[in-house]
């Protein structure tokens, strides 16, 4: 299942004309590894079209509109449940630390908790490993299908088959649509985006109980990811 876990990861990335290249291999991957609808007419189907029938710079302004100048659609998973709290820090060494031992090693640029780079991680993990990682961030990853739901957006595909993959979803509920604010300019972007800065601290090292750790920051005592950050 690694060939699945690696073309949803190159979904929710930045495009770049390598992606647009291989989309007919993401496609033809999902179908012949079957955990993923692909089927002419899916969800799935019409969002690597849509890679197909767009030029890059179309890609690319569709993707940084979602996903660079809102936090309710970051692809950063503890932005949702730690926010700019210092337990940020320290969930940030604990799931570098997993990826290490995994041998995924990052870069200095890298945050863990980017979705793409986790799906690069689970598709080095046996399927069954994988899965149960993905299970503890289904209230997230249902948040943010909800929201690309509403603004009817093909990239909720992506979410999705993430969440069929993980094999529970949280109970739907209505959500009412948020009116985001509009980020005319680059010094507004940033100013949205502005965080104070988060203090590494020593922190525990991984050990036996590492993925519980893990699992207890993530759910972040299971409140309502969907009704946070609006």
């Amino acid at each position: 299942m690694a060939r699945s876990f690696k073309g949803l990861s190159a979904l929710l990335s930045y495009p770049d004309e390598n992606l647009l290249a291989a989309t007919g291999e993401i496609r033809d991957a999902f179908r012949a590894e079957a955990i993923i609808d692909a089927a002419p007419g899916s969800v799935m189907d019409r969002l690597l079209a849509s890679f197909e029938e767009d030029d890059l710079f179309a890609a690319q302004e569709r993707y940084v509109e979602l996903f660079d100048k809102t936090r309710r659609l970051s692809l950063h998973l503890f932005e949702h449940v730690h926010g700019e709290s210092r337990d940020r820090g320290q969930a940030m060494v604990d799931l570098a630390a997993l990826y290490e031992r995994g041998g995924l090693m990052l870069s200095a640029n890298e945050l863990p908790d980017y979705l793409p780079l986790f799906l690069e991680y689970l598709s080095t993990r046996p399927f069954d490993e994988a899965k149960a990682l993905l299970g503890d961030t289904v209230d997230i990853l249902t948040a943010l299908e909800e929201r690309l739901d509403q603004r009817r957006s093909p990239y909720v595909a992506v979410l999705t088959a993430l969440i069929g993959i993980a094999g529970r979803k949280t109970a739907a509920r209505a959500v009412e649509p948020v009116a985001e604010p509009e980020l005319s300019d680059l010094a507004a972007l940033d100013a949205e985006w502005e965080e104070t800065a988060v203090t590494f601290g020593p922190g525990e090292a991984l050990d036996g109980c590492s993925i519980d750790r893990l699992r207890m920051q993530v759910r972040a005592g299971r409140r309502d990811v969907r009704q946070a950050r609006a």
